[in-house]
């Protein structure tokens, strides 16, 4: 199949990234144009080899343009505890990275700021946000960020399976215990016979190597 053909066909993805971030200031001519970008990257930069599809790739690279496109226009504005959230996780992850030499994982961060995931996810998104630091309590007003519409909640469900697919049964056992059971490391190492420390280990190369398909 040749490029503009696959972008074609996989042009659903960006209406279903766009559709997500309609009504929050920007035009949906606007969300289109930009998620069409990220499809074209997605497209041009997508190797076969890697053993998933084309759409596990390809929407976090829409979204990643979308959100772009927010922070380049100012329309994301932060509530005072989110900003102070969000650099804080900045700041671990900046002094995690110079003393270990790589990224430090959304569940460890999250663990380190006391928050859900998710909080942690948002916060160190919002950390690469533009910033309206000029209102004061009162006029800091909530966070302007779109809620997960059911199509792009299904299509992320779809790529996180395609991602635990793609494991070896041992490293999908481990994940599915600790994030689907929601066993502790210590309870996940009892389960399959090992020590806690090296179920750490192998839970952080199992996380990167998911990111790495996901992303």
């Amino acid at each position: 199949m040749d490029r503009d053909e696959l972008i074609r066909q996989n042009l659903r993805l960006v209406h279903a990234c766009a559709h997500r971030f309609e009504g929050r200031g920007i035009e949906y001519d606007d969300l289109y144009s930009a998620g069409c970008v990220g499809l074209v990257k997605a497209v041009d930069r997508f190797d076969t080899n890697l053993g998933y599809k084309l759409s596990t790739y390809a929407v976090p690279v829409i979204l990643g343009e979308i959100r772009q496109l927010f922070r380049d226009s100012g329309s994301v504005k932060l509530s005072r505890s989110l900003k102070e959230l969000s650099m804080r996780a900045r700041k671990m992850c900046d002094d995690y990275r110079a003393r270990h030499g790589e990224d430090m994982s959304i569940t460890e961060l999250a663990d380190e700021l006391h928050v859900d995931a998710y909080k942690a996810a948002e916060a160190l998104n919002a950390s690469r946000a533009v910033l309206s630091l000029s209102g004061d309590d009162e006029s800091a007003g909530g966070i302007d960020v779109p809620v997960p519409s059911p199509e792009e909640q299904l299509t992320e469900r779809l790529s996180l399976k395609q991602a635990l697919s793609a494991l070896d049964d041992d490293d999908r056992r481990l994940i599915r215990l600790r994030y689907y059971q929601h066993h502790t490391q210590q309870q996940t190492a009892e389960r399959l016979g090992t020590t806690q420390v090296q179920i750490s280990r192998r839970e952080k190369k199992i996380l990167l190597k998911m990111r790495s398909m996901l992303l």
